[in-house]
């Protein structure tokens, strides 16, 4: 088994940016690939941004050239770097890895951006 747990949520104005980080109990690379979801209030949850291992990340046109996804396997870690947020980005975000065909998920962390 392994456990993720995501932090750095909160609440922003408009424009501005968080970084939202996820730490695994073992090592990431027994992932085949990373990513992270998000599902707002009455919505089904959507992929934001994924990282295959040796492939390339992909994101979610909504989010594309604003929100940056990295990893750090040394610390087993995955970032979420997001930035010019908008309202529409408000949601609860989660980290997920999978492992074949199996989904790992983290418990997931809010994200509301008002002013």
């Amino acid at each position: 088994q392994v456990q993720l747990v995501e932090s750095g949520g909160g609440l922003v104005q408009p424009g501005g940016s968080l970084r939202l980080s996820c730490e695994a109990s073992r090592s990431i690379l027994m992932f085949n690939m990373v990513g992270w979801y998000r599902q707002a209030p009455g919505k089904e949850r959507e992929l934001v941004a994924i990282m295959p291992n040796g492939g390339t990340t992909n994101y979610a046109d909504s989010v594309k050239g604003r929100f940056i996804i990295s990893r750090d396997i040394a610390k087993k870690a995955v970032y979420l770097q997001m930035n010019s947020l908008i309202p529409e980005d408000t949601a609860v975000y989660y980290c997920n890895g999978k492992q074949s065909t199996v989904n790992y998920w983290g418990k997931g962390t809010q994200v509301t951006i008002s002013s």
